[in-house]
């Protein structure tokens, strides 16, 4: 049985989501505040989470960067806030999918299905997960635990940077649109843009590269989007 979190602090709001949920056949748990959530991740992790963008415990911080400290869990944003900005900003916080109040309860669990399909391991070539063969190799991708690894040292990474890195792995020099890699994320109705892609890169080469202000890794060709050196 599927796992999801819901931090929403409206108790009424919080209960009907809660509900229809539970009649669709998924265990849920619900908190009012980030504290209460992140407590609860940490004693029963869950296989997603349902994150109100207000919290009383949050005050004006997006609290998707507080659980992002915490967890790579898949995180769907729920909020009145309409203005695209707050979306862009959620996104590239490290929410993987973002939508907005009112909503039909039958959209949440499509959203909750899709982001569960693109964050399950996926099917490899190796007995022991890992793209690459040669230990020594500068990287490697390790799909059980979704982390990259540059000599051999084990990378933290978001859903997004992973899913980016994994897509060039396959492919090292072959350049990648911005374009391609938004479609690849998140399909053609998500919310995500081109800007949110070179902010999942940025952060990327912040923790893959020795010196990401001349990266050696990914590289940038102007006007297009981006290609792997490996």
């Amino acid at each position: 049985m599927t796992n999801l979190l819901i931090v929403e602090d409206d108790i009424i709001f919080g209960d009907m989501l809660s509900l229809y949920l539970r009649e669709e056949g998924y265990n849920v748990t619900r908190v009012p505040t980030a504290a209460s959530g992140i407590a609860s991740l940490q004693s029963e992790p869950p296989d997603l989470i349902v994150l109100d963008l207000i919290l009383p415990d949050t005050q004006d911080a997006n609290p998707c960067i507080l659980f992002r400290q915490f967890t790579p869990i898949p995180i769907i944003v729920i909020s009145s806030e309409t203005k695209v900005s707050m979306k862009i900003h959620s996104l590239t916080e490290g929410a993987d999918d973002f939508i907005c109040k009112p909503f039909s309860l039958q959209e949440l669990k499509a959203r909750i299905e899709t982001v569960l399909r693109r964050t399950s391991p996926k099917p490899v070539e190796a007995d022991n997960e890992r793209l690459a063969n040669d230990a020594t190799q500068r990287i490697n991708l390790d799909m059980d635990s979704r982390h990259i690894l540059i000599h051999g040292d084990m990378i933290e990474t978001t859903f997004s940077e992973f899913e980016i890195m994994r897509l060039m792995f396959h492919s090292p020099g072959k350049v990648f649109s911005r374009e391609a890699l938004v479609n690849s994320l998140r399909g053609y109705d998500s919310f995500i843009n081109e800007r949110s892609i070179d902010f999942h890169v940025t952060n990327l080469r912040k923790k893959i590269e020795e010196n990401p202000k001349q990266p050696a890794i990914i590289k940038t060709v102007w006007g297009v989007g981006y290609k792997l050196i490996m």
